[in-house]
């Protein structure tokens, strides 16, 4: 069976792009994140451990009730040891700010950012606030309050 994803509903997020790059696209019919670019004057060089906040040219109006969350790319991290120090970045629905992107050098090599460069993905997804319900107990769980590593994984 040939999965299909007409069905995936879609919304329209307003952009300014100031960068010489396309807009952000998905690359496949499923895909959920849509490849970041670097917007630069010159090439940002990352030594070991270092870390820059990248500039991508692009600003954006998220509809009220959505988040863009900024991620690695899976090929950068893997490759070169490039990652999104913050990850998942969170940009949120009242932020119009240039999207900018915390990547941080974890190879013992200097790794160069040119302008252009994919270096991390965007994921639009739904956000729901909480209303704190001020309680004196919670409820009971098998689980209750193990944690980290509590499975023995």
């Amino acid at each position: 069976m040939i999965a299909t994803f007409a069905s995936m509903s879609k919304i329209t997020v307003k952009v300014i792009n100031e960068s010489a790059n396309p807009l952000p696209s998905y690359a496949t019919a499923g895909s959920a994140g849509m490849d970041l670019m670097a917007s630069m004057e010159a090439p940002v060089t990352l030594g070991p451990l270092e870390r820059s906040l990248i500039p991508t040219g692009l600003f954006i109006e998220l509809p009220e009730g959505y988040e863009a969350q900024v991620r690695p790319r899976s090929g950068l991290a893997a490759k070169f040891g490039l990652t999104v120090l913050n990850s998942p970045g969170t940009i949120d629905s009242d932020y119009r700010g240039e999207i900018k992107v915390i990547l941080v050098n974890l190879s013992n090599q200097p790794q160069t950012i040119q302008s252009g460069e994919r270096i991390a993905q965007m994921v639009i997804s739904k956000v729901e606030q909480a209303a704190w319900e001020k309680v004196t107990t919670i409820a009971v769980t098998d689980r209750n309050q193990g944690g980290f590593g509590h499975t023995g994984r």
